[in-house]
């Protein structure tokens, strides 16, 4: 059963900052433009209440003579004419009794404003009442109604103004908020990088710069101090492992590349057909080795496969390739022969610089002499099939030589 598993995407720090700069900065102006406008709508229902009280007392003194002479007509032209200023939109003039005098009403707009008419109604929820005064006596009473086209105009006017600032006000504070966050982001951000490129790249010398922030600036240091403790750690498993690797692959005797080595280096010349055509495998056994453990020891014989060693590595130089494959068992492949002619002169030149007397301790001398089997590469198809033409040639060339390979010189006879 398939399943889905693609790493979800998740959101980064900085934009979670800036997301919770966000949130916060529309939640706090929206509920000050809540509280604002509330406590504007709620300041100016009394300042327009106030201001049609004043009205109706103004109107009132006008109204004074034709209600004491209950001229209804002078009255109504009186209210036609101020509320024709758009000041009040009804007016009901009554007498001391009670009974109407006059009344006026405005003219409703063709299309009646739905908003208005709720403005209206929430400004003035009841008429105003106004006596009318005479002689210090009360001689009838004013009703008056409310406007609301200057009211409406104002209050659209200020919400309007008032939005356009809490925006104004949203912004420079999504601003600073940003620019405040800055140096956090940045701080995360190189810790981040030192941390990835560690551990992506194991470059244990990267270090987390000092921050500004000071926090941030001790877990950087904290960081840094663990980074040098992991610096020295891989410093130490690096030079273990090289340690390791040269002994698996070195002859912890002689100092020569072993046996495992031997096999890397000839897959490696198999598997290169230009380098294949001039290279040769020399394969070296002691001979009567046997006779310098058992006659001065496994010291002495030790000392002699040293030199031997030597000697070798020293021939090859950088032109060729020395291995110790066992015992008294070398290997060596050469680089640039090409015939069994040139592969005869290095044999001899060889031979006749391992073949050198050997000074043993105890002043004993001995001539180590080898046994050694040639095989071209460029007629050999494997690895295997090479290393067994130079191992059948190296044992013929030892049953040739019966006499004995590892002797003194002169003035010694082993």
């Amino acid at each position: 059963m398939n399943k889905d598993l693609t790493t979800p995407s998740r959101p980064t720090f900085k934009g979670t900052l800036r997301r919770i700069s966000i949130i916060s900065v529309v939640i706090a102006m929206l509920a000050v433009w809540l509280l604002l406008s509330v406590a504007s709508m709620l300041t100016l229902k009394q300042y327009a209440q106030k201001n049609l009280e004043l009205l109706a007392v103004t109107v009132s003194h006008s109204l004074e003579a034709a209600v004491v002479f209950r001229d209804g007509t002078a009255a109504n032209e009186t209210l036609a004419v101020l509320g024709k200023q758009g000041q009040f939109t009804a007016a009901k003039v009554v007498d001391v009794n009670g009974q109407e005098l006059t009344h006026w009403q405005a003219d409703k707009p063709s299309q009646h404003d739905m908003v208005s008419g709720l403005v209206t109604r929430w400004l003035y929820p009841h008429p105003i009442r106004q006596p009318i005064w005479h002689n210090g006596k009360i001689i009838g009473e004013m009703r008056l109604i409310g406007t609301d086209a200057t009211v409406t105009l104002f209050v659209w006017l200020s919400l309007g103004v008032l939005t356009a600032c809490i925006l104004l006000a949203s912004v420079i504070a999504l601003g600073i908020s940003r620019h405040l966050h800055r140096d956090i982001d940045a701080a995360l951000q190189n810790i981040t990088d030192v941390v990835h490129d560690v551990r992506s790249n194991r470059n244990f010398s990267r270090r987390v710069s000092p921050e500004k922030i000071e926090e941030f600036h001790l877990f950087a240091q904290d960081f840094n101090s663990l980074l040098d403790e992991m610096e020295e750690w891989q410093k130490q498993l690096q030079m273990k492992n090289a340690s390791l690797q040269k002994s698996a692959l070195q002859d912890p005797l002689t100092g020569l590349a072993n046996r495992a080595a031997f096999r890397t280096a000839l897959d490696k010349l198999i598997a290169d057909p230009e380098t294949l055509q001039s290279s040769a495998l020399l394969f070296m056994d002691g001979d009567n080795f046997k006779f310098v453990n058992d006659t001065w020891g496994h010291a002495a014989g030790d000392a002699v496969l040293i030199e031997v060693a030597k000697r070798l590595l020293m021939f090859a130089n950088t032109r060729h390739l020395t291995f110790r494959l066992g015992g008294d068992e070398f290997a060596m492949l050469l680089h640039s022969v090409n015939s069994e002619e040139q592969a005869s002169s290095v044999l001899e030149q060889l031979k006749e610089m391992v073949e050198q007397p050997i000074r043993l301790p105890g002043e004993h001398w001995v001539t180590m002499t080898l046994s050694i089997g040639v095989a071209l590469a460029k007629d050999i198809t494997s690895a295997e099939s090479l290393m067994e033409t130079a191992d059948r040639n190296m044992y013929r060339e030892k049953h040739k030589q019966r006499e004995l390979l590892i002797k003194p010189p002169q003035r010694d006879t082993l």
